[in-house]
Order: structure tokens, then sequence, then C-alpha cells
């Protein structure tokens, strides 16, 4: 489609809002990435006043000439023009990274939200509206005048790059929440564990928890019945009433008062705290000694020691 209208306002078109935020615009939109297009501000602007000048003042500067006046200020910028095609490739490129940028702003803040972390100062959400707004502006791109549309593309890249850093802030912020909720989470399943555990222990070390430990290993590991049992139940009542902190002045130690009560660190070096390391190094020492609970139960009856 031709425009032949050769009155373009070059003064409008020189305080759109592109033209007004070249300078800082141009170097941010470079540095973000590759695969930007390559209408950024600089060729932006050289490539609408070229577009202005091969539609809108090719008369005007043929004019001045004829009357001797020197062509327009904005005609010594320009060393050439931009097709018209690459410029609404270009426009299409960006509304595609304009939709992409809207739609990961918008999901991370619904994930932000749901999660209910607190990501500090910064934002929850992601003002995507103005960008909203410049992909509305390019609806009707088919049928826009080419400088209007590259200004326009322009406005776009800029806002898309604005949108896409608000989104990295937020985004790093929500991950570090999320790993200090996942430190906190975990710190708490640490002390509820350990508190199981102390519990576990403060319970098998009462003097029904011994015994319970006592009869299981028993017959898990020696083979002894409820009759050795009885005999092992009758023998450790007598020598420390199963009282894992049993304590006798001649040294002897624990539920099976070992004398000296460091023999028993061969079966854990827990043997202080708990009463089932001493149980295991009591039924080892019945093993290996006696053979039977019954055999170190008769041995303690006549000698009144085992």
């Amino acid at each position: 489609m031709a425009y032949d209208d050769p009155k373009v306002d070059l003064f409008m078109l020189q305080n759109t809002r592109a033209l007004q935020r070249a300078a800082a615009a141009a170097s941010a939109r470079a540095a973000v990435t590759s695969r930007r297009p390559t209408l950024l501000f600089g060729a932006a602007t050289a490539a609408i006043l070229g577009i202005a000048l091969t539609v809108g003042f090719t008369s005007a500067s043929a004019a001045g000439a004829e009357n001797g006046a020197p062509a327009p200020a904005a005609a010594q910028l320009v060393a050439g023009t931009v097709p018209l095609a690459k410029i609404a490739d270009e426009a299409s490129t960006s509304l595609v990274e304009a939709r992409g940028a809207v739609t990961a702003a918008e999901n991370l803040a619904a994930d932000v939200v749901s999660s209910g972390l607190d990501v500090g100062p910064i934002d929850a959400t992601v003002d995507t509206s103005e960008l909203r707004d410049g992909i509305d502006a390019l609806k009707e791109r088919d049928v826009m005048p080419p400088m209007i549309l590259a200004v326009r593309s322009a406005d776009l890249v800029q806002e898309t790059d604005e949108v896409v850093a608000a989104t990295a802030s937020l985004q790093s912020a929500f991950s570090a929440a999320q790993a200090k909720k996942a430190a906190e989470d975990a710190a708490r399943a640490a002390a509820e564990q350990a508190a199981a555990a102390a519990a576990a222990l403060a319970a098998a070390n009462t003097p029904d928890g011994a015994k319970a430990t006592a009869q299981s290993m028993a017959a898990s590991q020696y083979g002894w019945g409820a009759d050795q049992f009885s005999c092992l139940s009758s023998l450790w009542n007598k020598e420390s009433s199963w009282n894992y902190q049993a304590h006798n002045p001649s040294g002897a130690t624990g539920i099976p008062q070992a004398l000296p009560g460091s023999k028993m660190a061969s079966a854990g070096s827990d043997w202080q705290t708990n009463a089932a390391t001493q149980i295991a190094w009591g039924l080892g020492y019945i093993s290996s000694v006696y053979g039977t609970p019954c055999s170190a139960w008769g041995h303690s009856q006549a000698t009144n020691w085992y």
C-alpha cells in the first residue's frame, strides 16, 4: 500500500514518546537480548526519518532546492531507508515477544499469590497495563502508516523490556522466598524428627521400655523364648531394677551392671544414655559366658553375682 501524502508533520513525529525516550532506550534495549529486532531506537529514528523523507519530504526537499534553500536538517541524518516489509516483520516479532512477556509476568504473579509467600518489599505483581496498551496499539498494523508502525513497534520493544526486567526481579525475590521456606520446613522437620527420637529414647529407657527391648532382642538375636526371658527379667531386676542409670559403689553400671561400665562402649558410644545399647552388651555377655539367661540367673542365685 502506498502513502502519497507529502504533508507529514515532522514536528509531530519528532515529539512522539518513542523519540522522546530515544537516547535512554537505545543502549538499554541493545543490552537486553540479541533476539531484539534491529529496529532499536537509533535505527528506528533513522528509519522513521527515512520513511518520512521518501514519503513526505520529497516534495518539500525538491521545492527547497528549487528555491535555493537548504534541505531539511532531518534529511542530513539519513543515509538510507528501511524496507517496509522489514518494519512489518519486526513489528510482528515485537508483538509476539510482548504477548509472551505478558503471559510470563501474569503466570508468575499468580504463582506468587497462590504460594502465600512474602517476597519482601518488591511488588508481588508485575504491571503489564502499559504493555497491553502497546499490544492493542498494533492490532491494526496491517493498515498502519509505516512511520507510525515503526514508532509503535519501538515503543513496544521498550515496554516489553521493562516488563521482562520487572518479571525477573519478582522471580528472583520469589525464588529467595521459596528457598527460605524450604530451609525453614527442613529445619522444622529435623526438629520434629529429633523430638520424636528423643521421645522414643525416653520411652525405651523406662524399665518397661527396656524390658520390651530386651525381650525382642533376646528372641530375634539369640532365639531365647519366654522361659529364658523370665530368667533374664529376674536377673536384671535384682541387679539394677532395669534402670539404665543404676550405679553401684563398686563401679558396676547400667541395667546389666557391667564392671566397669565402660565395657559397654563395645556395643555403642551412647552406652551411658541408651538402655538398648546396655541391653545389647548384656545379652552378648550372658551368651558368651553362661550360654543362656537361666544359667546366668542360677549362678547369680548361688554366688550373688554373675
